[in-house]
């Protein structure tokens, strides 16, 4: 099934011009397009924009995302450097976990002595 960019974008709760900035920027070299030049989602396309997204929501630069995808595109030859790509950007989001953990522990802290304000003044 085929879907057009203003279906994705509902999809993917994004704008038609973020999905458009990304093709612009070399991040979806897989997308076909109709005889009108018109922009068209196959599975395999919605399959990579959820990985893309999925780099750019975990803090991954445009510039190696498309260095991703663009190894990706050039099949089982580069499956060293995208396992290395991956291996290091798993290491960034896990101390990025643990830094919110850790915020997330002084948040509740403060909460914590907040709440325990209001019933002393109470």
């Amino acid at each position: 099934m085929n879907y057009t960019i203003g279906q994705v974008a509902k999809m993917n709760h994004l704008s038609i011009s973020q999905l458009r900035y990304y093709d612009n920027q070399g991040l979806l070299p897989f997308l076909k397009r109709t005889e009108n030049g018109n922009r068209v989602f196959d599975e395999d396309a919605l399959k990579f924009l959820e990985m893309i997204l999925c780099l750019k929501n975990t803090g991954m630069p445009i510039k190696e995302i498309k260095q991703f995808i663009e190894r990706s595109m050039n099949g089982s030859d580069t499956l060293p450097q995208r396992l290395k790509m991956m291996k290091q950007h798993e290491i960034t989001v896990l101390q990025q976990i643990r830094d919110t953990e850790e915020n997330l522990k002084k948040i509740q802290q403060k909460i914590a002595r907040l709440e325990h304000e209001m019933i002393k003044n109470n």
